[in-house]
């Protein structure tokens, strides 16, 4: 992975971690596949939370994409999302 387009995605995550951490929750990345689909893991009570799949479409992918727009996907590995 590269490393600069690590720190501007921990830049994005940090702009929502303040949100996730008042629930009990975190994110934390895991990967950056060649396709740009960023691979992330919900912690804390973001891992069991019902509304994890709206947090994560609506808060993290839409923070991670306007920041770094050649993300072309944002998913939880371990979450399952209905889509």
């Amino acid at each position: 992975m590269e490393t600069a387009l690590i720190e501007k995605i921990e830049n994005a995550l940090d702009s929502i971690r303040p949100y996730l951490e008042a629930d009990g929750g975190n994110v934390k990345i895991v990967d950056l596949t060649d396709e740009m689909v960023l691979q992330l893991e919900l912690t804390g009570t973001c891992s069991s939370c019902p509304m994890s799949t709206m947090t994560l479409k609506a808060g993290v992918e839409e923070a991670v994409k306007k920041a770094i727009p050649e993300i072309s996907k944002v998913e939880a590995i371990n979450i399952s999302v209905s889509e």
